[in-house]
C-alpha cells in the first residue's frame, strides 16, 4: 500500500447645505448597512462568513502546484456540481485545459454529474463543455467497469461529501479506489472539508455484516473524517492497497466549521441544500425506513418530520418531555410534493437546532424513533430502520422499548475502539 499526503498550501444657507450633505450620507449609510445584512446572509446560509479565513480545497492547492502530480497522466476524473475551485470553475473545466494533463474520461456518483437527479437510476451521457464521456456510477453498475478505465493512469476524485456513513459518495470513493487497485491505477483524492467537522462521531458502529451501498465498511454513522482521512482508512482497513495520494487542504483544522472555512456551500444533493440541514440530516434521515416523511418534497427537508396517522402536537409534548439536548420542537403540518407521502397531508413536528455543540443528531434520531414507537406501535416500524442504522443490537434494544440512555450506552465501546483506529489515519491538527 503506498499513501502519498500532498500539502501546499458656516451657518445660514451653509446650514441647510450641510443638513443636505448630512441626509445625503445618512442615506448611503443606510443602503450600506442592508446591502451589508443582506450578503450577511447569503453568505451565512451558504454556510460562508464574511472575513473568515479562507480554506483552500485538494483543487486549489494542486493549482498551486502546477498539476505536477498529475503532469504525464491519462486521468479519469470522479466529480460532480461540488467539484469548483475557489474562483467557481469546474474540476472538469481546470483539470482539462491543465498543461501537461490529459483528461479522458468523467465518473458521476449518484444524482448525476450536475447533481440534480432524485431517482434510483443514472445514465451514461455526455460533458457539453469538454465532450468528454460520463460514466455514469449510479446505473447498471455501482463501480467503474473495468472497459471504461483503460488507457488510464489515475482515478481523480473531488466530491463534497456530507460526512455521514450512509451517504453514497463514500461507498463510490471506496468502489473506485478498489477499481484503481484492481488495474494498477494512482487514485487522487482532491480533499474538501466536512460539513460536521473532523471531531464529532455519533451512531452505533455499522455491524460487519451490513456492508452494502449505504454502508461500505464498518464505522460508526458520523465519521469526523475528510473524505482524504476517510480514503486512509478504507485503503488500510478494508485491505484495498490502492496507490492512494491526497492533495491536503490548506486553511482546515478539526475544529472547523463549513461557515468559517469562507467556502460557498454547493447541494451536495437536491435535499441537502444548505450546511444547516447537514446537522439533523444523519438522525432524522434513519427514520424514513421506519415509515415517516423526513421532509423530502418540501421546502425544509431534514428539518421537519411526519406522517398521515401521526398527532403533531402529541408528538411534540413527547419530544418536549424528553428533554433532547440542543433541539426544540413543535407541531406542524405538510403536504410533500415528492416521495413518501407524496401529495398527502402529514402532521409532525418541526425541529430547530439551538445549541449545535451540545446537539447529537443520531442521539436525537433515536429519541425520536423511540417516542415514535411509544405512541405508534403499530405504524412505526421500528425494524425497518436496520437499512441506515446497521447495528441489529440497536434495532432490538429499540422494539424493546429500551431508554435512548442505555442504547447509546452500549456504543461506547465499539467507539471507543473506532477513535484509537480512526487516529492512525487523521492528517489535520
Amino acid at each position: 500500500m503506498k499513501q502519498h499526503f500532498c500539502i501546499t498550501h458656516g451657518l445660514g444657507r451653509n446650514n441647510e447645505s450641510g443638513v443636505g450633505v448630512w441626509r445625503i450620507r445618512s442615506l448611503f449609510a443606510a443602503v450600506f448597512v442592508v446591502v451589508l445584512v443582506a450578503g450577511c446572509a447569503r453568505a451565512q446560509s451558504s454556510g460562508a462568513v464574511p472575513g473568515a479565513a479562507r480554506v483552500k480545497t485538494g483543487i486549489d492547492v494542486l493549482e498551486e502546484q502546477n498539476f505536477a502530480p498529475l503532469r504525464g497522466k491519462r486521468v479519469g476524473l470522479i466529480t460532480n456540481q461540488t467539484g469548483v475551485d475557489s474562483r467557481g470553475r469546474r474540476t472538469i473545466d481546470v483539470l482539462s485545459g491543465a498543461e501537461g494533463v490529459k483528461l479522458v474520461a468523467l465518473f458521476s456518483p449518484e444524482h448525476g454529474i450536475a447533481g440534480k437527479l432524485d431517482q434510483e437510476h443514472v445514465d451514461n451521457s455526455k460533458d457539453a463543455a469538454t465532450g468528454l464521456p460520463v460514466y455514469s456510477l449510479y446505473g447498471n453498475s455501482r463501480r467503474p467497469a473495468d472497459e471504461d478505465l483503460k488507457g488510464l493512469d489515475a482515478l481523480v476524485f473531488d466530491i463534497q461529501d456530507a460526512g455521514v456513513r450512509f451517504y453514497t459518495y463514500t461507498a463510490t470513493m471506496g468502489y473506485c479506489m478498489e477499481a484503481a487497485a484492481k488495474n494498477h491505477l494512482a487514485f487522487f483524492v482532491l480533499d474538501r472539508p466536512n460539513p460536521l467537522g473532523g471531531e464529532r462521531i455519533e451512531g452505533p458502529m455499522l455491524d460487519a455484516d451490513k456492508t452494502a451501498f449505504v454502508a461500505y465498511f464498518p464505522m460508526p454513522i458520523v465519521y469526523g473524517m475528510t473524505l482524504g482521512e476517510l480514503a486512509g482508512f478504507f485503503n488500510a482497513e478494508a485491505g484495498i492497497g490502492a496507490d492512494l495520494h491526497v492533495v491536503r487542504m490548506s486553511g482546515w483544522k478539526r475544529a472547523t466549521t463549513y461557515g468559517e472555512t469562507g467556502l460557498v456551500w454547493i447541494p451536495p444533493s437536491p435535499n441537502l441544500r444548505t450546511v444547516a440541514e447537514t446537522v439533523p440530516y444523519p438522525g432524522i434521515e434513519i427514520l424514513q425506513a421506519g415509515g415517516v416523511s423526513v421532509g423530502r418534497g418540501t421546502e425544509t427537508p431534514f428539518e421537519m418530520l411526519g406522517a398521515p396517522w401521526i398527532d403533531g402536537d402529541a408528538l411534540a409534548a413527547e419530544l418536549s418531555k424528553r428533554r433532547i439536548a440542543g433541539v426544540a420542537y413543535r407541531a406542524v403540518k405538510f403536504t410533500p410534493t415528492s416521495d413518501l407521502y407524496k401529495g398527502v397531508e402529514c402532521h409532525g413536528v418541526a425541529l430547530t437546532v439551538t445549541d449545535a455543540a451540545a446537539f447529537d443528531s443520531v442521539g436525537n434520531g433515536m429519541e425520536v424513533a423511540a417516542a415514535l414507537r411509544a405512541l405508534y406501535p403499530e405504524k412505526f416500524l421500528v425494524a425497518k430502520m436496520i437499512v441506515l442504522v446497521g447495528n441489529a443490537e440497536t434495532i432490538a434494544a429499540l422494539e424493546k422499548g429500551a431508554s435512548v440512555s442505555e442504547i447509546v450506552a452500549s456504543w461506547k465501546p465499539g467507539l471507543a475502539a473506532f477513535r484509537v483506529t480512526r487516529g492512525k489515519y487523521l492528517i489535520y491538527e
